[in-house]
C-alpha cells in the first residue's frame, strides 16, 4: 500500500493516475495473485467508492475526498445491503430527510466490506416523505466518519469464514451530512446504482484473473514436481484435464479483461449493461471457485491446511459467488434479459436470436446444434438459471474469439473454446431435460434406512 495503488483509480485532475480501466484491472490482477483479500480491498475502494464519486460527486467533494486518499491513505466503501433486504436492494428501509442545509440519514446496513475501518462511505437511502412513506428512488451520500455528526456505529463485527483481512459487520446509521455530500445523478439514483454495480461486475475479471493465474501456476508446478507410481503427476490424463480447465479459465478471464478495458470506463453509462455485467461476474466467480477446488484436488492432503493457498483459496473465493448479486439470481436475470429482447424483436428461436445478437453472434454460429429450437418464454425459475449458465458461457466464448482475433496465443484460445463448447453442451443437455423435482417437507415418516435394514 506504500505505493498508493488507489491512485490508479483517481482522476488526474485530483492528483491520481486517471482511472484508466486497463491499469485498474492490472493492479487488481497483480494483487489477487498474491492475496485475494488485498485485491478485494482495492476493488471495494476503486469500484464501489472512488469511481462513483469521480463520476457523480461535486468538484468540491472530489477535491476534499481524494486529497485524503492520496496524502493520508484514507479508504472508502459502499453500504447497500440491509439485514432484511439482502438482494432486494430497491426495497431498502434506510431513509433520509431533507433538513435544509443537511440531510439526516437513518437505518441499518450490514456486510459492507471495511466495516469500522474505512473513513469514507457511500450510503444508500430512500427519501422519507412528510407522511412517512419511502420514495422509490435511491440516493447516494458521502459520509466522513471522522466529521462531527457523521460517525457510524458498528453494532457488531462478523466472524467471517474467510477474507480475514477485511472486516464486515452490522452498522447503525444515524448521521447528518451536508448538502454537498449527495451524489448528483444524471437521471435517477437507481441509474447510479446500476451504473456502479455493472461497472464493478465488469471489473471482477481483474480480481479473478490474478487469482486463477496463481491457482494455475501452483497446480502446474506441483504436478511437474510430484511423482506417483514412477510417473510424473503432470502426465496423467485426468490431471491434464484439470490443468487444461484451469488454463481455459485463465484465457477466459483474460478475454473478459480485454473487453472491460474497452467498455467499462467511467465516461460510459453502464446502467443498461446488465446482461454482459451479470455474465462476467457470475461466470468468472464460478471459475475462481472451480480453480481453487482443482488445485486442492491435485495437491491432495497438503492443500487441506489452514495456511495453504489452495485451501484458503476455496474459502476466500466462495463469497465472490454471493456478494454483489448471488450467481443464481444473476443467471436467472441473464435469461430474463434475453427473453425480453427476444420478445421485443418477435423471435422465438434461440439460435436465430443469439446468432444476430452482438454479444453472441460468432459463438452461437459455432454451436448451432445446441441452440436451434423454439424457446418457451414461460420458463420455471430453475430453467432460467440453467439457461443463464449456458448463455453466460456463450457470451464468454464470444469474448475468447475476440481475444484470439486480437493476437492472443492461439493454442490457449483453442483450448478455451473446446472446454466452453463442452460445458455449453452439458448445460443445454440439462436444460432440455424436463424433470422437475420438489422437496418433500414432511419427509421423516417412512424414510429411515434403519427401519428397512432392521435395527441393531
Amino acid at each position: 500500500m506504500s505505493h498508493n495503488p488507489l491512485s490508479v483509480s483517481i482522476p488526474k485532475a485530483n492528483g491520481g493516475r486517471g482511472g484508466v480501466t486497463a491499469e485498474i484491472l492490472a493492479v487488481l490482477s497483480a494483487a489477487s495473485y498474491e492475496s485475494l483479500a488485498l485485491s478485494l480491498t482495492i476493488g471495494i475502494n476503486s469500484a464501489l467508492f472512488i469511481q462513483p464519486v469521480s463520476k457523480f460527486a461535486s468538484q468540491e467533494m472530489k477535491r476534499l475526498v481524494f486529497k485524503k486518499f492520496l496524502s493520508e491513505s484514507s479508504m472508502g466503501g459502499l453500504m447497500i445491503t440491509e439485514p432484511d433486504f439482502g438482494s432486494n436492494a430497491l426495497h431498502m428501509q434506510t431513509s433520509f430527510t431533507d433538513r435544509g442545509d443537511h440531510y439526516r440519514i437513518n437505518g441499518t446496513k450490514h456486510w459492507a466490506g471495511l466495516t469500522g475501518y474505512a473513513r469514507y462511505w457511500l450510503l444508500t437511502a430512500r427519501e422519507r416523505t412528510p407522511s412517512g412513506d419511502l420514495k422509490r428512488d435511491i440516493q447516494f451520500f458521502i459520509c466522513d466518519v471522522k466529521e462531527t455528526g457523521q460517525r457510524i456505529e458498528v453494532e457488531e463485527l462478523f466472524d467471517n469464514l474467510g477474507l480475514y483481512q477485511i472486516p464486515y459487520g452490522r452498522n447503525r446509521i444515524d448521521v447528518s451530512v451536508p448538502r454537498n455530500h449527495r451524489l448528483e445523478p444524471e437521471t435517477t439514483g437507481i441509474n447510479i446504482l446500476l451504473d456502479l454495480l455493472h461497472r464493478s461486475r465488469l471489473q471482477f475479471p481483474g480480481m479473478a484473473h490474478g487469482f486463477i493465474h496463481r491457482m494455475m501456476d501452483e497446480a502446474i508446478e506441483h504436478c511437474k514436481q510430484r511423482w506417483v507410481g514412477g510417473h510424473s503427476l503432470f502426465g496423467y490424463d485426468q490431471v491434464q484435464k484439470r490443468l487444461s480447465h484451469l488454463q481455459a479459465s485463465y484465457t477466459i478471464s483474460s478475454a473478459m479483461c480485454a473487453y472491460s478495458c474497452d467498455k467499462a470506463g467511467i465516461e460510459q453509462d453502464l446502467s443498461t449493461s446488465g446482461l454482459v455485467a451479470n455474465t462476467f461476474k457470475s461466470v468468472v466467480t464460478d471459475m475462481m471457485q472451480s480453480a481453487a477446488q482443482s488445485l486442492v484436488q491435485l495437491v491432495g492432503a497438503k492443500a487441506y491446511r489452514f495456511n495453504h493457498i489452495g485451501g484458503r483459496g476455496i474459502i476466500d473465493s466462495r463469497p465472490f459467488q454471493i456478494f454483489e448479486g448471488s450467481n443464481d439470481i444473476l443467471y436467472a436475470q441473464i435469461t430474463e434479459g434475453v427473453v425480453k429482447l427476444m420478445k421485443k424483436v418477435k423471435e422465438n428461436n434461440l439460435y436465430r436470436f443469439l446468432n444476430a445478437f452482438h454479444l453472441t453472434g460468432n459463438s452461437a454460429a459455432s454451436i448451432r446444434n445446441q441452440l436451434d429450437f423454439d424457446l418457451d418464454m414461460q420458463l420455471p425459475q430453475r430453467k432460467m438459471v440453467e439457461l443463464g449458465q449456458a448463455i453466460g458461457r456463450i457470451v464468454s466464448m464470444e469474448m475468447v474469439m475476440a481475444l484470439g482475433d486480437r493476437g492472443f496465443r492461439n493454442d490457449l484460445i483453442e483450448n478455451a473454446l473446446t472446454i466452453l463448447r463442452s460445458e455449453i453442451a452439458g448445460l443445454m443437455g440439462n436444460f432440455r431435460v424436463a424433470e422437475p423435482t420438489l422437496v418433500v417437507a414432511d419427509y421423516q415418516q417412512g424414510s429411515s434406512w434403519q427401519d428397512i435394514a432392521g435395527r441393531f
